[in-house]
């Protein structure tokens, strides 16, 4: 953090200006050369604007308020771990709510069954609900584990002041790997019942953070099976030194194991292909920079391999290149929602597949980060994120095409219905939620609304 302050410029943008000697100036002093200059035509930090949103009497001219609904597993369940031990639970943030995640955490902290709570935590709200219930289990008399990662980029001081509220509160804290940034998403709740130790997970492609969770898309997954309930206990077993790395029943982790998985999974899309079976991989991502990764997607795409790439940020990938990417497309979905979560789907020659992340296709989440894949087995949940796919791939509204130059271009409508794949998943969330509702309740307008309704 001291070291911040004087650390070497990455970049200077400046206001447009023919100004050559102010130029000079400021590359000489801040020891840049000219290919680190961008000039600016508008506004340097467009955050100023946000002012201008909360001006009164402007309603019209503002996309209406999001209200997150209850997610479509949960709607007739209050106790989550009753509804957990049923069957697993998939949740789709923003359009469903993070609520349940917070009451996961709260709800294990106030059971007088629930023995241990772990966690990671890699950047989480100011006020965190989450890092307030951990803290209230341990002085409940819980065993509360949590991972946390200090070197969370321009989140270190806020880390460290909740680590220590933490430590103060009787939580066992641990400050992740030498060398490795723990990035991967996973709570653990080990529970006493009347069958025995039972122990509950929640895994997910985004933080453990409130605020974002409404406004990045992230999917996330509770689940009592056991097989990823051993998982997690030799996850966390490696983090805090207990063990060494065991042979993981369902999760893959970075960075032993990861990649490989990875590679061997596109390596099956490859052999389907060259036996006639169906063949397709859909990834979405932040971003897609490991050059590893990218030549076994050329060689699938040779292989004849349909591949469809949803990268929100940085790609370096070149699509439709006769002979080398041919079969691959590239978009970036740019919406009131920043898209965050990590999904990759293979046809499996017909026996799909779908796993949820917390890693990019980058050298760093691959070779030097701690992450996590897991597999998502439920049907219903596979069908219902091939669905998303399908819709995201399908935007004509939000959506930019890579071109094999790199270059992107708006998605063209060409006479067809126009698609935004965000207000979309906006309105089916809700029309989820008032579909399963009992018939005998009724839907009251909020502007007529009594005080005691």
């Amino acid at each position: 953090m001291r070291q911040r302050k004087r650390g070497r410029a990455v970049r200077l943008e400046i206001g447009a200006t023919d100004n050559k000697s102010l130029k000079k100036f400021l590359l000489t002093e801040l020891r840049i050369s000219d290919s680190d200059l961008y000039e600016i035509n508008g506004p340097l930090d467009l955050t100023c604007f946000n002012k201008f949103a909360d001006l009164a009497g402007l309603d019209n001219l503002r996309q209406s308020p999001l209200q997150p609904q209850r997610p479509l597993d949960l709607l007739q369940r209050d106790n989550l771990f009753d509804a957990i031990r049923e069957r697993d639970i998939l949740l789709h943030h923003p359009y469903e709510s993070f609520r349940p995640v917070v009451e996961f955490v709260r709800q294990a902290a106030e059971d007088p069954d629930v023995l241990a709570i772990k966690q990671t935590l890699y950047r989480v709200s100011g006020n965190s609900p989450i890092v307030r219930a951990l803290a209230q289990a341990a002085e409940n008399g819980k065993q509360v584990t949590v991972v946390v990662e200090i070197m969370a980029r321009f989140d270190e001081e806020n880390n460290i002041l909740w680590a220590r509220r933490l430590e103060e509160a009787g939580c066992h804290v641990i400050y992740g790997l030498v060398g490795l940034k723990t990035h991967a998403k996973m709570c653990l709740v080990v529970r006493r019942e009347d069958g025995g130790i039972r122990r509950y997970v929640h895994m997910g492609t985004g933080n453990y953070n409130d605020a974002t969770a409404r406004v990045y898309t992230d999917m996330g997954l509770f689940t009592a099976n056991d097989q990823f309930g051993a998982d997690a206990s030799g996850f966390f077993n490696v983090l805090t030194g207990y063990s060494d790395p065991p042979v993981w029943n369902k999760i893959a982790v970075a960075p032993l194991g990861l990649r490989d998985r990875f590679v061997e999974l596109i390596d099956q899309e490859i052999q389907f292909a060259r036996e006639g079976k169906p063949a397709r991989i859909i990834a979405k991502m932040n971003s897609l920079l490991d050059q590893d990764i990218i030549m076994h997607l050329y060689e699938a795409s040779t292989a004849g391999v349909q591949i469809d790439l949803i990268v929100r940020g940085i790609c370096v990938l070149r699509p439709g290149l006769p002979g080398v990417s041919a079969k691959i497309s590239v978009r970036s979905i740019v919406g009131r929602f920043l898209e965050h979560s990590r999904i990759f789907y293979f046809s499996g020659g017909g026996e799909e597949k779908c796993f949820l992340s917390s890693a990019d296709w980058m050298p760093r989440n691959l070779n030097s980060r701690v992450e996590l894949l897991f597999p998502v087995e439920n049907e219903f949940h596979r069908e219902r994120i091939l669905h998303i796919l399908e819709l995201l791939l399908a935007d004509n509204q939000k959506a930019y095409e890579m071109k094999s130059d790199g270059s992107y271009r708006r998605r063209k409508l060409s006479g067809k219905q126009k698609i935004n794949a965000q207000e979309e998943l906006v309105k089916r969330a809700r029309e989820n939620a008032i579909d399963a509702l009992p018939a005998s309740w009724q839907l009251v307008p909020l502007n007529q609304l009594t005080e005691q309704q």
